[in-house]
């Protein structure tokens, strides 16, 4: 199993005293200097992959709506790391496949065929943002990656299709990875995790809200439905994924003295505090009843992150007590596990949790292998 990072630069409030843009702009600032640093660190610790979100308008969290030039700037400062693009957002009103082409393909030449490329589909407010229509936004997702892997298969590439209308034109750069990065698709149900499954892309799901029966529940819709799969690119990746919060100390104390609990509470409440003002009367009524549990004890007073602790829901702990719980993901199917400290965390925190990842617990997991990657060319071959 291999260890991986995710970051979404949360950079929670409050941001101080000063007027709110120079507050805002001052822990801004800060808050990407130090995650620069961390992922440096990570590089030489034995990270597989850093992960890199693309949001738009959050507040708080994931202030980073420009994944490619935080993932070109690392491709420059890092030697082994692989760098994800997790997830580009390829619904069509969002951006056009070609300028995801281009920049997937951009920092996969500069990193030397370091980059790994996930695609997804947002939330009802981003999408709402950008005119996003939600019912097809699946559908322009999966169809804007088969258009993707088109461009950077053909010298020249053209399309009339239902979404896209695109003359005769050279996409450049090429990627450096022949044929191209490994695709992942982000999953948060059974249905989703089967489709991903179905066009041999690699499966990119959470935790953080399920517990680890649910997730081996996802594994396993992943798994029989990649058995048959028919590649939407050219590139067939088998890999499963989950991200989950993390944070390794040396002694238990030290969760009370860096203020872990709080830190990894601000995570679930932020979730909590952006569906009730942003999407609620939007989502799902599936995506509604997965909050349910979690939103009434927010509203009771109740809640307490040290039960999503008990359930493996994330990962906490000595790194005997992180390997343990690691090995209980490996064994539920899963070949990766993305770690995310939440803002929260001070930067002295996150970085001694890093040093003990690398060198406690990345060695207790075992053969890192994963599945291997084969072209949709071969397979068909």
């Amino acid at each position: 199993m291999k260890l991986d990072l995710l970051y979404e630069i949360d950079v929670p409030k409050p941001w101080g005293d000063e007027e709110h843009p120079v507050a805002q702009r001052r822990e801004e600032r800060r808050r990407y200097s130090e995650s620069l640093e961390q992922i440096k660190r990570a590089d030489s610790l034995g990270f597989d992959t850093v992960w890199c979100v693309e949001h738009h308008f959050r507040e708080g969290r994931s202030h980073m709506p420009a994944s490619e030039v935080v993932l070109g700037a690392l491709s420059q400062c890092t030697q082994n790391i692989r760098l994800g693009f997790g997830v580009t957002l390829t619904p069509h009103e969002f951006i056009h496949p070609a300028r995801v082409a281009e920049k997937v393909a951009t920092v996969d030449l500069l990193s030397n065929g370091r980059a790994e490329w996930g695609i997804g589909r947002s939330t009802p407010m981003e999408q709402s943002a950008f005119g996003v229509d939600p019912a097809t936004s699946k559908h322009q997702m999966l169809a804007a990656a088969k258009s993707i892997a088109g461009m950077w298969r053909e010298e020249y590439y053209s399309e009339n299709s239902e979404y896209l209308n695109f003359p005769p034109r050279m996409i450049t750069p090429k990627p450096w990875q022949d044929p191209h990065p490994p695709c992942w698709m982000a999953v948060t149900s059974d249905s989703s995790a089967a489709v991903a499954g179905e066009n041999g892309l690699g499966m990119l799901a959470m935790s953080i809200l399920n517990p680890l029966e649910k997730v081996a529940e996802l594994v396993a819709s992943y798994r029989a439905a990649h058995r048959n799969c028919n590649p939407l690119t050219d590139v067939i990746n088998s890999n499963a994924a989950v991200y989950t919060l993390v944070c390794c100390v040396e002694d238990r104390a030290d969760l009370e003295k860096y203020r872990v609990w709080d830190g990894l509470s601000w995570w679930y409440t932020s979730v909590i505090d952006f569906q009730l003002k942003w999407e609620w009367n939007n989502i799902s009524e599936a995506d509604r009843l997965a909050y349910v549990p979690f939103y009434r004890d927010y509203v009771a007073g109740t809640f307490n992150v040290r039960d999503f602790d008990d359930q493996d829901m994330i990962i906490v702990g000595t790194p005997d007590e992180c390997a343990a719980k690691l090995k209980r993901y490996k064994a539920a199917g899963l070949d990766k596990a993305l770690c995310y400290h939440p803002g929260p965390l001070g930067h002295r925190c996150v970085m001694r949790s890093l040093e003990l990842l690398g060198r406690h617990v990345i060695p207790q997991l075992g053969d890192t292998t994963q599945p291997a990657l084969v072209t949709a060319a071969s397979q068909k071959g």
